[in-house]
């Protein structure tokens, strides 16, 4: 066990932040107002009395990009853990299906499968990771790995479980998961201030962007869903986001 340091850390934020940020900004830059629409419940918009077609946009937008950037920085935050164990105990990308992270320490293989939260999926994506859990411990336990008792765990990069112990794996969030994967109680902590990096500068440049998309949907959506005194044509969003086009 090597202790990772926090210039470590900071210089894996530094260098690898941006792709977040990037990502974000492209994910903006390409969006349709049509691609968005039709992803979003138009029945709870109009259950929120929503009426005016900025405040729709709006709403619709903002709904649609929060799950998107979920996504994007869940795969940093898997990025950073898997660095982080890499460091600290030769941790590794695992070639194994759903796996992510493989590392061993104190004569136990860990396999390990990293979500953002502990509120990552339903009962069936559960089923799956289990699964792939269980094939992962067959295929190790055909090769030198055989007299190594292998653990699985499900890793959460932030949130709380009180009931790590699930009988075929454990599932570790928050501080646990951070502490497993470092050695470090206090890692949960330390991480957040170098994820500031160039944030507002980066925030600034994704609003600017952000407005612009706005006006630009607005503009678009009163054009195809309002009528001609501006009122809100419900039915005709509801058309073209659940028709089935007979």
């Amino acid at each position: 066990m090597k202790p990772i340091t926090q210039l470590e850390i900071v210089e894996y934020v530094e260098a690898n932040i941006p792709r977040f940020h990037q990502s974000r900004l492209e994910k903006l830059e390409t969006l349709r107002l049509e691609n968005v629409l039709r992803r979003k419940n138009p029945y709870l918009f109009k259950a929120k009395n929503i009426t005016t077609a900025g405040d729709f946009v709006k709403n619709i937008l903002d709904a649609f990009l929060s799950s998107s950037e979920e996504g994007l920085f869940g795969g940093f935050l898997e990025g950073l853990a898997i660095f982080v164990c890499e460091q600290v105990f030769g941790g590794r990308k695992s070639s194994a299906e759903g796996i992510d992270l493989e590392f061993e320490q104190n004569e136990t293989k860990y396999i390990v499968s990293i979500k953002s939260g502990p509120n990552w999926g339903n009962s069936s994506q559960i089923k799956k990771m289990r699964d792939n859990f269980s094939k992962a411990k067959r295929v190790l336990g055909t090769n030198v790995y055989s007299q190594i008792n292998i653990v699985a765990v499900n890793g959460c990069c932030y949130g709380r479980d009180n009931r790590p112990d699930k009988g075929d794996y454990f599932k570790l969030c928050g501080q646990q998961f951070w502490s497993f994967i470092s050695g470090n109680e206090s890692l949960y902590t330390e991480i957040i201030e170098p994820l500031g990096h160039k944030a507002k500068e980066k925030n600034d440049q994704f609003l600017n962007e952000y407005s612009k998309v706005v006006n630009k949907f607005t503009m678009e959506f009163m054009q195809a869903f309002c009528d001609w005194e501006g009122q809100i044509l419900w039915e005709k969003i509801v058309q073209f986001n659940s028709s089935d086009g007979t």
